[in-house]
């Protein structure tokens, strides 16, 4: 039993409570494990802190989805098997959040958000939570999300899904500093509901929220994790990776995500560059020696103060002993990327998710789907569904699929990444933190990590008339499987750097 309730509160000195409140407002994995070691504090203890500080502020953010039912006694088990077995590792008993479009077996429903999916339970666990429970975590609840991940209505803001609203960001106010689809993990973190959240990204769904958040993402290679087990869009591009507050957590938990799974076909590129621990790589002195190219084309629409972290953060790097060439052109920088390869790999994979679902479930194909949604307009079509319909209607052939989607892979390859990597000896490229940079990344399934680089105004003022600022971040993107570089590099930055800024709850 940890020391909640304890000790009762003493006139002018802070109670135990107050004390563990204002710690757990940013502390680590490592922190947390820490304090379950030495008795301080148990799983259940910090599941319990958790599940107050969701029912505290939540309503503010609508990050969360729905709360695990089992969690307080799956942490409660933990503790008891660390108390007479010993520890797992670095992830037993710690409290994390899952996007609802990763399936877990247990009484949470798995749903991408939709209503239609409201009443769907999973028969299985998704690889990635699997996983994570061999290692101990304790699953705190399902985040909310865009929608089908952004691929439902082209009108839809990001952070909207018709079962769980609209995702607010915690430095506020309302729907400013939210994007891409894993809004809810990364605004959840952001504001500890959590010690951190699995998000997944077709194209830039963890690393951008994650900027706008003030928190780190890492979006893997496409094959480092297994995807089954979670709901579709691109069997070329998606991939789940860590939100966390910090490198090192993010680090950890990436870790945890590696290993062999034969059921998903992409995996098998990966058995032999994975690892199981990410720690290791975690070396402030490695940016002394690398080398990182500023693509200048990414940075043009930035504005004066998105334009002044960018230099800063070369300057950073610049001074810890990095070398920056500056500018890199990528050939391809200018090319105007279509969505048909996606619209079919989003049909065919969504067909065959549905098709394993209970008879129970209404929908077991797209078509289904968009029928659903004409009958509960009122509650499922709230943006429309133009983009499930373009997604349907889609003829692309097998072949002319195959042909585009190499075409998209050797165009990439020899006038993208690698091809400028090559070309300057460089061991990653730097991005400002908005989706424009990422898709060459996202159309070759290669890494990215985001990191805290500043804070910028929104142009709108809070309840009290103050200016509100809200988090920008940088991103690093690599070759195929550079997530040990790209995290080198990383971490390197953060500790340089400490941006990251809790976010003021009290005034939402």
């Amino acid at each position: 039993m940890g020391l909640i309730g304890l000790i009762s509160s003493q006139e002018g000195c802070l109670t135990v409570n107050d004390n563990i409140k204002k710690w757990i407002e940013e502390a680590t994995i490592v922190d947390m494990q820490t304090a379950m070691e030495e008795g301080t504090l148990s799983s259940e203890d910090l599941v319990s802190i958790y599940l107050e500080r969701i029912n505290e502020y939540d309503s503010q953010i609508n990050s969360i989805l729905e709360i695990n039912p089992d969690a307080i006694e799956i942490a409660r088990a933990l503790d008891i098997e660390r108390s007479e077995v010993g520890s797992r590792g670095h992830l037993h008993g710690i409290p994390m959040l899952l996007k609802d479009n990763i399936d877990t077996q247990d009484r949470m429903h798995t749903s991408a958000g939709s209503v239609a999916l409201a009443d769907s339970y999973a028969s299985a666990d998704a690889f990635v939570a699997s996983q994570l429970r061999s290692a101990g975590v304790v699953f705190l609840g399902k985040t909310n999300m865009t929608e089908w991940s952004n691929f439902m209505s082209s009108t839809m803001p990001a952070g909207y899904s018709s079962r769980g609203g609209l995702v607010l960001s915690p430095y506020g106010p309302g729907e400013v500093f939210i994007s891409g689809s894993s809004s809810g993990s990364a605004a959840a973190i952001a504001a500890n509901l959590g010690a951190a959240a699995i998000g997944t990204e077709t194209a830039g769904s963890i690393v951008g929220p994650a900027c706008q958040s003030s928190v780190v993402g890492i979006k893997p290679t496409v094959g480092l994790i297994s995807r089954t087990g979670i709901i579709p869009i691109s069997s070329s591009q998606d991939t789940p990776g860590p939100i966390a507050r910090t490198v090192k957590d993010a680090a950890i938990i990436l870790g945890a995500l590696t290993g062999v799974e034969d059921k998903d076909s992409t995996k098998w590129l990966s058995d032999t560059q994975a690892y199981n621990d990410y720690t290791p790589f975690l070396d402030t002195t490695y940016l002394q020696q690398a080398r990182i190219g500023i693509p200048r084309h990414y940075y043009k629409h930035l504005d004066e103060e998105r334009l002044a972290i960018m230099e800063a953060a070369i300057a950073t790097l610049n001074n810890e002993g990095a070398t920056i060439v500056d500018p890199v052109s990528l050939h391809i920088e200018h090319n105007d990327w279509n969505n048909d390869v996606i619209t079919y790999e989003f049909k065919k994979g969504l067909n065959d998710y549905f098709s394993h679902l209970s008879d129970s479930v209404p929908i077991h194909s797209l078509q289904e789907l968009i029928a659903y949604n004409c009958d509960h307009a009122e509650d499922a079509l709230k943006y429309g569904q133009d983009t499930l319909i373009r997604s349907n209607d889609n003829t692309l052939t097998e072949a002319a699929y195959l042909q585009k989607k190499q075409e998209i892979s050797e165009l990439a390859r020899t006038e993208g990444i690698d091809y400028v990597l090559d070309k300057y000896q460089l061991d990653a490229l730097l991005l400002p933190g908005d989706v424009d940079g990422m898709y060459i990344a996202a159309r070759l399934g290669y890494p990215l990590i985001s990191v805290p680089a500043g804070y910028v105004h929104d142009g709108t003022v809070d309840s009290d008339g103050d200016s509100t600022k809200g988090p920008f971040g940088v991103v690093f993107s690599g070759r195929a499987y550079s997530e040990s570089v790209l995290i080198k590099i990383a971490y390197g930055f953060e500790q340089a750097t400490h941006h990251r800024v809790q976010p003021d709850l009290a005034r939402l």
